[in-house]
Formats: structure tokens, C-alpha cells, sequence
């Protein structure tokens, strides 16, 4: 079975707004982002999240704060980041929430006429003992739970980065994250990254992209989004459908013809049962029309 959620949208600012619209698209879960305020950890409220995953028969993931540099050379900023997290890990073994999605910060650099000179390439080894103790530090926390923290591609890994990512890799609690859009637009440079790893990769962002643009509805854009979609079915791996462009003339969510995604949802769901039964045609169908009546 593949589990396909959406995140939180910043039109509906309230959990249950957002639970109840996943619901309703017949999707499995909701991406919680930790770059709202809302959702940050001394703001989240256990109880009621756990009541409107009950209400609606979804669960939860959690976006880390894009901000989030647990090697930043300054300690306390460092410790601060670290507490964030294995505050997050608490709540999410609370509410079993199965996937923490992280970036990989590449810190400050300077800029020279000819080059920049990143500081986690200059301090590498500093930077990789930092790396070291988190990896160790998220596995004493999350301990024998089944819950991973997936690292996403962003913007092209660096030479450190990369090696930071396979110390990571070596603790079975980190695994990966596929965006593919972020990867199309700068012309695939992580994909063979990932691919190479792929029996790491447990999460997929899913959106269709331009040279220049991101995060376009699905067949808004130029990704082969079937071959994409055929690996994460490989691979077991959750997707989170990360577009946001339906929105009405009057302001509000919505606006699809319901029976027509109601249709398609339902192709995909027998589709995860028998997988054998659904073209590929179909399934891409049934991402397109979520993808405009998500947001």
C-alpha cells in the first residue's frame, strides 16, 4: 500500500480545516509544517491533534523547520535546533507519527569574486562530528520506535552535505526524501543520489515543475510524473501531493467537480489493492485532479 497525504495549508490555518479536507479527498494523512506558527512544538496540542486524526481516520507527518541547522558553529543556536528536535520526536511517538522530513542545512558561506566558500567545506571535519552526534543523539531518542526522519533534496547536494547524508544513512532512523520538483529544476543533479540509495527512500514530494517554477499542479508542468510515481510504488514510500493551485473566485477551498475526484480516488485506492488493474494513464488522471482540488 502506498499512503498519499497533503500538507497544511496556509488558507486553513486550523488542524481540523486541514484533517477534514484530507478526509474528504480520501487521502491517508497531513503534513504537519513547522515553518507556521502554529505548528511549532511549545504551540502543538497533542490531544487535539490526536482527536482530529481520530475524527477524520487520518494520521500525521511532520515537516521540520526549513531553518533547522543542528551545525551551526555557534552552540547554543546548535542546541537549540537539536532540542526542536527530540521535542518533535516526542510528539511524534506520542500521536505514532511515522515521519519526521528534514533539511539539510549547508550553513553560511562567503563570497569571493571567483567562488564561494561554504564553512561546512572549510571546517569539514567539525561539521561531520556535529552530524555524528545528532545521528547518535535522534537514535537514543527515538530508541526502537519505527519512526524515521527523512532527509529531502533541496537545492543540489554539496560534496559535504553528501557526506553528512551517508553518516546519516548509516543509522537505520534516517532515510529519504524525494522532492522531485526541487530536483527537475536543477536538472536532475540529485536524482542519481537518491537512486543509488533508493533502498533508503520512504517519502516522496510530489509536484510537477518548470525550468523555473516549482510546485505546479500535477500535468501543469514537464516531469515524467509516472516514472516517478513507478519508483515510489517501488518503494513503498508515502507521497505528499505539495501543490496549491485551486482556488475559487470567492477565496475559498475548493471548486472541483466532487464526483470526478471522488471517481478517480477510488481507481486509486483499488489500485493499491490490485495494482495490476490500473493503467498508468489512470493513476496520473487521479494526481491531477487531486492535485487542483488539494489546495
Amino acid at each position: 500500500m502506498v499512503d498519499i497525504g497533503m500538507p497544511t495549508l496556509i488558507e486553513l490555518p486550523e488542524i481540523e480545516d486541514c484533517a477534514a479536507l484530507c478526509s474528504k479527498l480520501g487521502l491517508q494523512f497531513v503534513e504537519l509544517n513547522m515553518n507556521l506558527p502554529q505548528y511549532q512544538t511549545i504551540s502543538l496540542d497533542t490531544d487535539r491533534l490526536e482527536a482530529a486524526a481520530n475524527r477524520y481516520g487520518i494520521y500525521f507527518t511532520i515537516h521540520l523547520d526549513e531553518n533547522l541547522n543542528v551545525s551551526d558553529f555557534n552552540p547554543f543556536v546548535a542546541q537549540a535546533y537539536t532540542r526542536t528536535v527530540l521535542e518533535t520526536i516526542r510528539i511524534a511517538r506520542r500521536l505514532n507519527i511515522p515521519v519526521l522530513n528534514m533539511h539539510l542545512s549547508e550553513g553560511v558561506y562567503f563570497t569571493l569574486p571567483d567562488r564561494k566558500i561554504f564553512l561546512y567545506e572549510q571546517y569539514r571535519e567539525q561539521y561531520l562530528q556535529s552530524i555524528r552526534l545528532f545521528r547518535e543523539t535522534c537514535e537514543n531518542s527515538i530508541g526502537p520506535s519505527n519512526l524515521k526522519i527523512c532527509i529531502e533534496n533541496s537545492s543540489g547536494y554539496t560534496d559535504f552535505q553528501l557526506l553528512a547524508l551517508d553518516l546519516l544513512l548509516e543509522s537505520t532512523v534516517f532515510a529519504l526524501t524525494f522532492d522531485i520538483g526541487h530536483d527537475y529544476c536543477i536538472n536532475h543533479k540529485d536524482e542519481p543520489i537518491i537512486i543509488s540509495r533508493r533502498d533508503r527512500l520512504h517519502h516522496f514530494h510530489f509536484h510537477d515543475a518548470t525550468a523555473g517554477k516549482n510546485h505546479l499542479p500535477l500535468g501543469a508542468g514537464e516531469i515524467a510524473l509516472q516514472k516517478y510515481l513507478h519508483l515510489a510504488l517501488q518503494c513503498r514510500a508515502r507521497l505528499v501531493l505539495e501543490t496549491n493551485e485551486n482556488r475559487r473566485g470567492d477565496g475559498k477551498v475548493g471548486g472541483m467537480d466532487e464526483s470526478a475526484s471522488y471517481g478517480c480516488l477510488k481507481k486509486l485506492c483499488r489500485f493499491t489493492a490490485d495494482r495490476a488493474s490500473i493503467s498508468n494513464n489512470c493513476i496520473l488522471q487521479a494526481f491531477v485532479i487531486l492535485s487542483r482540488h488539494q489546495a
